[in-house]
């Protein structure tokens, strides 16, 4: 077993660019490695903004052999009438390198083929290695790539050097116009280097003590929260740590050096989402609060060196976020004398989308939409929801989420409060963007949670009404987001509203415009468009792509009601009489859908004297007494006990099947069995559509 080691130089990468590279890094060589037979223990890779590093530890020096069998042409091809070789015959030996004596003939089911043993691999590793990392070199995505030599290959930062080494010895991995050597640059001000690498284990030592370089991302992570820590302590508080920015921070350094600054206690007054938007956003730095949740007049930044003169870059530092501050101070002066009522005016000249009017028109819709949420659902709170829909867009024309515009919502609900507006609106406000994302938290008030509902189905109505529908990728005003978001306010506060009348009623609430969809057709859109979510929410969390299709099926217009059954019916599918059962009643659809088809409408109205055989009078009478109890049990909602009846059913449809003849020649009789067959799906069709699983 060898080392193997790969460094590709860069020019600097943008963070975001690291974690996705390292991981096709990683996948790409494992392939690689695997396709052809080489073995190896573990791949592992690291990344800085000037370096992306490909480690195995232990690596075979040689490919695995194995014998392949393989089969070319018919015999009757291969020879002719003399037993000599054709063409066809010389050539598939040629083609895999073999003397026509190594051949023979094998025996098919389709009859007698020309074959051959060949023994494939064997080739040194380091052989096969350029190659390897050549074509990776080549299919490594990034979101922007630049060209800037004369080959003309792409990359998402010009590549200055590689290094590669099996051992002792230089990997000849050729790409951009470069040659690997054994040679890499460290820290471009601590330990530029160059730096010769004797053999592939010697690399981490030389990156780290001659190159000052942390080349794990983990280890970077840790030393900064450390130091961090450390120094935020000294000051009694600790760091406001937010995990997205930590994960950039750590991705623009290759040496992190942890240091405190401090800033002016009257900028403490700012709302603690102002101040933390000016570091973290602006700055790249985070905040330090006390044990109570307060900021301290200290923020914690990350440098990627170590200065000789450190009171110097600490005070750089206080100098820039000052002038960020003092910007944030004052328009938050400005706004705090206006009046949300002037704000509100202001909305008027603000354009909501095209034909759909201005913020303010977008306000009073949400209005009539709270109005119309909080009958549906008998909150109460009808005048809290309606003062939250007046003014939950008035932030927007405030100087501060102006120059901070990640603060929308946020600094509404603070408005509010500083304005004197109640709890209930205040909290409304601040949370109707929520959830953001799918791992966002969704609002955890009811006001909050329905304002958030109208909101985002007035920009959906909006945008499907205009035709504005997202295609593949193309999703410029996050619908989807919006719609999966709808999707789990409703289901994690338990809203019992219908789909389609919240949709009709969010389209009723627009003014007449110059509409590209009908109402009926945005509704039609729209309901579609909410079911895809619907089903990647619940393929997400791992239910079973036919259950949910079935439950989806039987009806999604509550969808807290479909909650319930398909839950039921995930358990139930877990059952060992699942299968049975299935087929059983997905037998009894399949031939309504098919042959009842031919028959004309049924309505499931049959004529009980007209029943002759035993087993239909069974099942008539099966259907008679169950229908009182499923009722009840549906309105209940217990879904498990409903289907546990088709236990019971089950036997008494199998006999059915086994002794009655459906399709009879007598007309009448054929048509009453059907719809004795009706009857019972009719029940059934509400609990799942038995014909989309598949078993």
């Amino acid at each position: 077993m060898a080392q193997f080691l790969w460094e590709i130089g860069t020019e600097e990468m943008p963070a975001r660019f690291l974690p996705d590279l390292m991981q096709q890094l990683a996948d790409l060589f494992v392939d690689a490695l695997q396709e052809l037979g080489v073995g190896f223990d573990g791949v592992e890779t690291y990344g800085t903004p000037r370096r992306l590093v490909v480690w195995v530890a232990d690596i075979e020096t040689r490919q695995r052999e194995r014998e392949e069998f393989i089969t070319g042409p018919p015999v009757r091809i291969a020879y002719d009438d003399q037993g000599e070789l054709t063409r066809a015959g010389s050539g598939f030996a040629a083609s895999q390198g073999i003397a026509s004596q190594e051949l023979f003939t094998t025996s098919t089911e389709k009859g007698d083929y020309l074959a051959a043993r060949v023994r494939r691999g064997g080739e040194e590793t380091i052989r096969l290695l350029p190659g390897i990392c050549s074509d990776i070199l080549g299919k490594l995505s990034f979101p922007k790539k630049m060209r800037w030599e004369s080959s003309g290959f792409l990359f998402g930062r010009p590549i200055r050097w590689m290094a590669a080494l099996l051992d002792q010895e230089v990997v000849p991995v050729q790409g951009a116009s470069l040659a690997a050597d054994r040679f890499t640059w460290g820290h471009r001000v601590q330990g530029p280097g160059p730096f010769r690498i004797p053999g592939a284990g010697e690399y981490f030592r030389i990156i780290r003590e001659q190159g000052a370089v942390v080349l794990d991302r983990s280890e970077r992570k840790e030393r900064v929260k450390r130091e961090g820590e450390e120094l935020a302590r000294e000051k009694g508080g600790s760091v406001v740590w937010e995990e997205d920015l930590l994960q950039e921070v750590i991705d623009v350094v290759e040496f992190p050096k942890a240091v405190l600054g401090s800033l002016d206690r009257k900028y403490l007054d700012l709302p603690r989402n102002v101040l933390l938007t000016c570091m973290e956003s602006h700055q790249k730095c985070f905040g330090v609060e006390d044990g109570e949740g307060n900021l301290l007049p200290h923020f914690l930044c990350t440098l990627n060196l170590e200065p000789k003169d450190l009171d110097l870059v600490r005070s750089g530092w206080e100098r820039v976020l000052k002038a960020r501050l003092e910007d944030a101070n004052f328009f938050w002066g400005v706004d705090s004398r206006a009046s949300l009522e002037q704000w509100r005016e202001e909305l008027k000249k603000v354009v909501f989308m095209g034909p759909l009017g201005s913020m303010w028109d977008k306000s009073e819709r949400l209005r009539r939409m709270g109005r119309y949420l909080d009958a549906s659902l008998n909150t109460g709170m009808s005048r809290e929801i309606e003062r939250a829909a007046a003014i939950c867009k008035t932030d927007l024309v405030s100087e501060v989420v102006g120059e901070f515009d990640n603060l929308q919502g946020h600094m509404g609900g603070i408005y509010a409060r500083q304005k004197g507006e109640p709890e209930t609106v205040a909290r409304a406000v601040e949370e109707h963007y929520q959830p953001e994302g799918p791992e966002s938290p969704v609002p955890e008030s009811m006001a909050g949670a329905l304002l958030s509902v109208a909101d985002k189905l007035d920009n959906l109505v909006g945008c499907f009404s205009l035709n504005m529908v997202p295609t593949g990728a193309q999703d410029p005003y996050a619908l989807r987001r919006q719609a999966l978001g709808i999707v789990r306010i409703i289901l994690e506060k338990g809203l019992r509203l219908s789909l389609s009348d919240l949709i009709r009623q969010a389209r009723e609430s627009y003014d007449s415009f110059e509409d590209k969809l009908s109402p009926e057709e945005c509704r039609s859109a729209l309901e579609d468009f909410f079911l895809q979510r619907v089903r990647g929410y619940y393929t997400g969390q791992g239910y079973g792509t036919l259950v949910v299709e079935a439950a989806i099926q039987a009806g999604a217009d509550d969808l807290c009601l479909l909650d319930k059954r398909l839950k039921a019916l995930d358990r139930f599918s877990r059952e060992t009489d699942f299968e049975p059962a299935v087929l059983t009643f997905k037998r009894v659809d399949n031939i309504i859908r098919k042959q009842g088809a031919q028959e004309g409408p049924l309505d499931g109205e049959y004529d009980a004297g007209s029943l002759s055989e035993a087993q239909e009078k069974e099942l008539a009478r099966s259907i008679e007494e169950l229908g009182p109890k499923w009722r009840d049990l549906w309105q209940q909602e217990d879904f498990d006990s409903l289907l546990a009846q088709l236990r019971e059913l089950r036997p008494v449809v199998d006999a059915f099947f086994d002794h009655v003849m459906v399709m009879t020649q007598d007309s009448g009789l054929r048509r009453n069995r059907l719809n004795l067959l009706w009857a019972l799906l009719s029940m059934l069709s509400g609990l799942a559509a038995f014909s989309e699983l598949q078993i």
